[in-house]
């Protein structure tokens, strides 16, 4: 399960349905409707964050708004939008990791989206995190 802290705009096709669905799982997990994936790294700052399915929910919105730019139909029943969006932190050197991440797979998926993205040294975040300063984040799997 990978979700993104980068902004969805950057991922390939693969990337963005795959985050849906890995999402949609996430959601799944914070509203006990699963009994796999209850200690995914990837959930840990869901979990602490005020409102978990607010946030998780307003996660899947953006996801949701950058598939319909592209003319895909994910399926907006599937969420509940709150207009009431809490930030999450991320830090910076999570977001250079997930920046290099995300090359590496778009270099070998989507050598086009690759070169357009490679120049850019600092990638958007997703809309509900913003940035402050730190290391790669504690919960990180960080593959070699």
């Amino acid at each position: 399960m990978r979700i993104w802290s980068v902004h969805p705009k950057y991922l390939d096709s693969k990337g963005l349905v795959a985050l849906w669905r890995e999402a949609l799982l996430a959601k799944n997990v914070l509203e006990g409707k699963t009994k796999g994936y209850k200690n995914h790294p990837q959930l840990i700052r869901f979990k602490m964050s005020e409102d978990p399915l607010r946030d998780i929910n307003n996660y899947l919105a953006a996801v949701m708004e950058e598939a319909h730019k592209r003319g895909y139909r994910f399926d907006p029943v599937k969420i509940t939008v709150n207009s009431a969006v809490n930030i999450i932190k991320v830090t910076s050197g999570q977001m250079d990791y997930e920046r290099a991440h995300l090359l590496e797979k778009l270099k070998k998926r989507d050598p086009v989206r690759y070169t357009q993205f490679f120049g850019i040294d600092k990638f958007d975040t997703h809309p509900v995190f913003r940035v402050v300063e730190g290391e790669i984040e504690s919960w990180e799997v960080v593959s070699k």
